[in-house]
């Protein structure tokens, strides 16, 4: 797909061709604009491939929550716990934990949860529409999200989480372990509770997904070019001078959607937003011999599970380590042993393991828009563990600023400028 040179001048360069460049190139081609995409990769193979399946319309549960800390040592001393931290990376991961730690505040939770909804609500129709006529309509499926619990007590819609979920009228409902059995017959008995969120989508294929609309974008006049993007540069009258390893190249309006790598070019024109690499892995089991006909969320584990195109796939941890650190792929092998204590006839033998970086701000909340100080230059990355989920609305969110229209959301705590 990748093209030599961008061709026209473009109305907007958005650099980085993951999800969420290929939502806003979409967006802004149906309003018109002549739109460029620049990655060092070929397009859709960025976090949001290994994204565990689930496109969740009720996402507004951050990260942080009131008593994390109280749980977090547990988890670094367990091999098989959902968060890893390498130790020669933990001076420079402390200043960014502690401004996740201040985001899980109980006064903060009801902006930050409002500010996450407003971009997951949309997401399946939004999806649906972009798909139309791509062939991979089939990729997105209507679904629950299935949480499940060994203890019928811990499905308990008074704690904190859930009742942020209900006061947003997230449709929920706790199931025993007979009803559970009858949703997802491959479950062990050992869960003897879920609770389940309804009117979800699943994503078949992320990645698919992704390829599919990269080719539509393509299809209706967007370049994409392949270049290694090294420094931005500010010009005259609000033009963009782009440093790549091939050369320099000219920009009118730049959208930085670089994921996890865009934190470094924001940092070198001397814009503080934190931001973290939070790497995720995945398992995909290739010939399980079950099926699985939701995505499920072992809550205890902390990891969510899900029938796909390609296999049985398990994804989740959090390992901080740095952007650039080589993987750890033991933490894609401990699915194995989690997986089968959930499904106790899976075939865990034949196994594919990947690992992303998720570009993470320590409140869960993306930063969009307009950055301050910059004319012509536009925030769309930091959104963690719901790129997938909020990249559709992110989209239309960047390409409705751009052209000059008035946004339907409330811009404010996406602000890039919001931690000081």
């Amino acid at each position: 797909m990748a093209e030599d040179q961008i061709g026209p001048a473009p109305d907007v360069t958005i650099l980085g061709a993951g999800i969420v460049g290929i939502m806003t190139a979409l967006s802004l081609t149906e309003r018109g604009f002549r739109v460029a995409l620049i990655d060092r990769n070929p397009p859709a193979e960025g976090a949001s491939y290994g994204n565990a399946g689930s496109l969740s319309p009720w996402s507004c549960v951050p990260q942080s929550m009131p008593g994390i800390w109280k749980s977090v040592p547990g988890w670094l001393l367990d091999p098989e716990g959902p968060v890893a931290l390498r130790l020669g990376y933990a001076a420079r991961f402390l200043p960014w934990a502690v401004k996740f730690l201040q985001a899980g505040q109980v006064d903060r939770l009801p902006a930050i949860a409002d500010a996450m909804l407003a971009l997951t609500r949309p997401t399946v129709t939004l999806y649906r529409h972009h798909l139309q006529g791509t062939g991979a309509e089939e990729l997105v499926r209507d679904s629950v999200y299935v949480h499940v619990f060994r203890n019928a007590a811990d499905a308990d819609l008074s704690r904190l989480a859930w009742r942020m979920r209900t006061e947003r009228q997230v449709p929920l409902e706790v199931v025993n372990s007979g009803a559970l059995r009858e949703i997802e017959p491959a479950l062990s008995p050992a869960f003897e509770a879920a609770i389940l969120i309804k009117q979800q989508g699943r994503a078949l294929d992320p990645g698919g997904i992704g390829k599919a609309l990269a080719d539509k974008a393509q299809n209706l006049g967007v370049s994409f070019l392949r270049r290694s993007i090294e420094r931005l540069v500010p010009e005259a009258e609000g033009a963009w001078r782009i440093e790549t390893d091939a050369g320099p190249l000219q920009a009118k309006r730049l959208v930085v959607a670089m994921g996890a790598w865009s934190g470094k070019l924001m940092r070198d024109l001397g814009v503080k937003a934190p931001l973290e690499a939070e790497r995720g892995y995945h398992l995909v089991f290739k010939n399980p011999g079950v099926s699985l006909n939701n995505a499920i969320m072992n809550v205890d584990a902390k990891f969510v599970v899900s029938s796909m195109s390609a296999g049985v796939r398990c994804a989740g941890t959090a390992e901080f380590a740095g952007i650039d650190a080589p993987p750890d792929y033991r933490r894609a092998r401990v699915f194995k042993q989690l997986a089968k204590r959930m499904f106790p006839d899976i075939n865990i033998e034949d196994t594919q393991e990947w690992m992303g970086p998720r570009p993470s701000t320590p409140d869960s909340v993306p930063y969009l828009g307009e950055v301050p100080g910059f004319a012509n230059l536009y925030a769309a990355y930091g959104h963690g563990h719901t790129g997938m989920t909020m990249a559709p609305k992110t989209g239309e969110v960047i390409a409705t600023l751009i052209a000059g229209d008035v946004v339907d959301i409330d811009m404010t705590p996406y602000r890039i400028d919001r931690f000081g």
